[in-house]
């Protein structure tokens, strides 16, 4: 299987690409789409800010690409950290901007109680459904993710989140609708726990 990290400038490129090649895939990192529409899945990553990030995306003109690739091709894509909150209609960060609005979610804020602070940074237990395919493998209690974040995802559609954490508040750290992955947390920085959903995602079949 072939899969393409999409280099747009602000993304843990190299650790995914390592990650994915542990797993056995040939990853290509690019910018080209000719190479995303070659690719039988893509990964989006993101580290930073959303309005950077979506700029960055027009700017290398691949917002209509990869909306195709997503909506209409149903290309297999996981959203990873920023990645995933790309995915939304819309963020509040730094006075608002639009995302790639593939999901009906609002990127906010995050407000949590004391003693948690913001950013959210470091490892933490996800809750899912025991027969979530994403999961499968991954005993429970043995769930901890790597996060960094300061905003989340909230959905307007609340079966398209498969995944919690806790941190001063329910927080979502997965979602899903059919061939449109994505995770809060950082699998490729989450040892066993992130190869084996990892794997779980390239062997699944969308």
């Amino acid at each position: 299987m072939s899969i393409a990290i999409i280099d747009y400038g602000m993304g843990n490129v190299r650790s995914m690409m390592n990650a994915l090649e542990f797993c056995g895939e040939e990853v290509v990192i690019t910018d080209d789409l000719r190479e995303m529409e070659k690719a039988d899945r893509l990964v989006l990553p993101g580290v930073g800010a959303f309005g950077d990030a979506m700029k960055a995306i027009r700017a290398k003109g691949l917002q209509d690409p990869l909306t195709e690739f997503a909506l209409a091709d149903h290309k297999p894509i996981l959203g990873v950290c920023l990645g995933m909150q790309l995915f939304a209609k819309h963020s509040m960060e730094h006075g608002g901007d639009e995302g790639l609005g593939w999901l009906d979610a609002e990127i906010m804020p995050l407000k949590v109680e004391a003693p948690a602070k913001v950013p959210h940074v470091g490892w933490n237990g996800v809750h899912f459904a025991e027969e979530d395919w994403l999961f499968d493998g991954i005993p429970a209690g043995q769930t901890d993710y790597y996060f960094v974040h300061s905003f989340h995802m909230v959905c307007t559609d609340e079966t398209d989140r498969i995944a919690t954490c806790n941190h001063g508040g329910t927080v979502t750290a997965a979602v899903r609708r059919g061939n449109l992955v994505a995770t809060q947390f950082h699998p490729e920085k989450s040892q066993d726990n992130g190869i084996q959903l990892l794997q779980n995602w390239v062997g699944h079949e969308f």
